[in-house]
């Protein structure tokens, strides 16, 4: 499990193509530190498996389903990454419950700058709208974040200069893709409600 509290950004440096999947060299000198092959470390807010480890840098497969339904795809060798490892069972909670499990993908629709923060609006999948509420969890490239305002097809966030300098959300633009993740505990409400409903 993770918590959506990005502990540095990484960089691609290399990107091997296979039949049905992809393998990526990532370099990050905090996560990297005491990882082993098997750990998990999130890219973008997708878990992924340390295959070999050498030095600050780490390589991970991609199969084609994670390919389809994430915007790992679209990353280039030196493509920068957020970057968590999972969180220790008993540490602080610092963000929400993130699993590592993209839901689908949005596109950065708009930013407004302001003085000391940044509204930046994202698309979002009809079928993950129910899913998002006006001041809800949502992880977006790994970032744990509050939604703002919450539409039928899109979202906004509210970003501090700290997210902006620290993360991808910081250096991306309209038309760029990110990795959604809504709040596990209302998928399984939902789906609890809706067992419910059936059995009566």
């Amino acid at each position: 499990m993770f918590t959506g509290i990005v502990e540095e950004l990484g960089e691609i440096t290399a990107v091997e193509t296979l039949d049905d999947a992809c393998r990526f060299r990532l370099r990050g000198l905090v996560v990297t530190e005491g990882a082993r092959h098997g750990d998990s470390i999130a890219v973008n807010g997708v878990c992924l498996t340390v295959v070999d480890h050498e030095g600050d840098e780490f390589t991970a497969d991609v199969m084609a389903e994670t390919l389809n339904r994430s915007s790992l795809g679209a990353l280039t060798t030196g493509s920068r990454v957020n970057l968590e490892r999972p969180t220790a069972v008993g540490a602080r909670l610092g963000g929400h419950i993130v699993q590592g499990h993209v839901d689908g993908t949005g596109e950065i629709l708009e930013r407004k700058p302001s003085e000391h923060w940044e509204i930046v609006k994202i698309s979002l999948p009809a079928d993950l709208a129910r899913y998002v509420v006006e001041k809800g969890s949502i992880t977006v490239d790994g970032i744990s974040l509050t939604v703002v305002d919450a539409g039928p097809d899109f979202f906004t966030v509210s970003l501090i200069p700290t997210t902006l300098a620290l993360t991808t959300l910081g250096i991306k633009q309209p038309g760029d893709p990110v990795n959604l993740e809504v709040d596990v505990i209302a998928k399984y409400v939902e789906r609890l409600l809706g067992t419910q409903g059936g059995t009566r």
